[in-house]
């Protein structure tokens, strides 16, 4: 495995990109801004390696950039409805961010920190610390994330947080998937299936009303393979409220420490590349890049459209701390949070 290191220059301070390349010659680059994912180039069915993870031409436009590119989203991925939270018999009001919502942790949430980074043996760990009261959150937050990728093309995040006082926690990737090519445009001919029975409904504003749905006979049944876009335009209220796929699905069998294998997964047929995610998480929220136009411009120097790429999150549920019924995001003094994601890339 060879790594190599460059610094950049951002508002907040310098920016350290990590270029990981294995035996065949396929690569990945991470960035310490966000502690995010920037470029993932693998071979297609002819051996051909392409960059397949959509990202932005300059590493410091990924600072405060509104699709949250290929970066960790936190201290709570997704939506917390009216900021509000309630922990320890203690209200606290969040920032609102995403209409009347919190969003991925706020203005200021991980994704939008420098974090340290330092070379591990076939991968980078990076490192963050929050501190009691950041983004009005309760209790001083370490968390680390360790990348490590190799030779059969498998790129495996570890993510590990504690805390000194009772607080919620939601960890997640935001890269967005082109298998085809990451700048090649529309990405609603990727094929996906995954093994969800039920997903989230909500209301228009994408925040969980609390129960969970059967898939059946609707266009969120991916439980076969399916282009991503086949049913996007349907007469189906989710698909109305966010222009496109932004829901969140149930992982079937999903706990703690027992990744699912193949829990989702994604093809481009054209170029024979898949995409194979195995995770502990309990959900994934699968995000058609509804609002993509207007972003930085990528590395071809081309702006993105919106539907170019399609983000697949695995994560704790949506608005978890204001619903007991779904899996506890509660995260208290002497525990630790420990997710995996890995993703396996192949062809076929």
């Amino acid at each position: 495995m060879e790594i190599s290191r460059k610094t950049y220059i951002c508002a907040k301070g310098e920016i350290e990109v990590y270029r990981l390349e294995n035996s065949r010659g396929a690569w990945v680059e991470l960035s310490s801004l966000g502690a995010g994912i920037m470029s993932v180039g693998v071979p297609d069915r002819e051996g051909r390696i392409e960059n397949v993870a959509l990202g932005y031409a300059n590493p410091a436009d990924y600072l405060y950039d509104g699709p949250c590119m290929g970066k960790t989203a936190g201290r709570y991925a997704n939506r917390i409805a009216e900021g509000k939270l309630r922990i320890a018999g203690k209200d606290y009001q969040l920032a609102t961010n995403c209409g009347p919502h919190h969003l991925h942790g706020g203005p200021e949430g991980f994704q939008n920190q420098l974090w340290q980074s330092r070379e591990i043996e076939s991968g980078v760990e990076f490192s963050l610390h929050s501190p009691a009261g950041d983004e009005n959150y309760p209790g001083a937050m370490d968390v680390k994330l360790t990348y490590t990728w190799d030779d059969e093309c498998r790129l495996t995040l570890s993510f590990e947080a504690t805390a000194d006082a009772e607080t919620v926690v939601n960890l997640t990737n935001h890269t967005y998937w082109n298998l085809r090519g990451a700048e090649s445009g529309e990405a609603l001919l990727q094929e996906v299936r995954m093994k969800a029975s039920r997903w989230l409904p909500t209301d228009p504003t994408l925040v969980p009303l609390g129960e969970l749905a059967g898939v059946e006979g609707t266009p969120m049944d991916f439980r076969e393979w399916k282009p991503v876009g086949k049913e996007i335009a349907e007469e189906f209220p989710a698909l109305k409220y966010g222009k496109g796929y932004d829901n969140c699905w149930v992982i079937d069998g999903a706990e703690p420490g027992r990744p699912v294998e193949n829990a989702v997964e994604l093809r481009d047929k054209e170029s024979g590349r898949v995409l194979a995610i195995d995770s502990d998480q309990p959900g994934v929220q699968l995000y058609t890049g509804n609002w993509l136009k207007g972003s930085p411009r990528g590395r071809a120097g081309r702006e993105f459209e919106d539907y170019d790429g399609v983000a697949i999150e695995m994560q704790g549920f949506p608005d978890a701390p204001n619903k007991p019924q779904f899996p506890s995001q509660i995260l208290r003094p002497g525990e630790v949070y420990k997710r995996k994601i890995v993703y396996r890339f192949m062809t076929k």
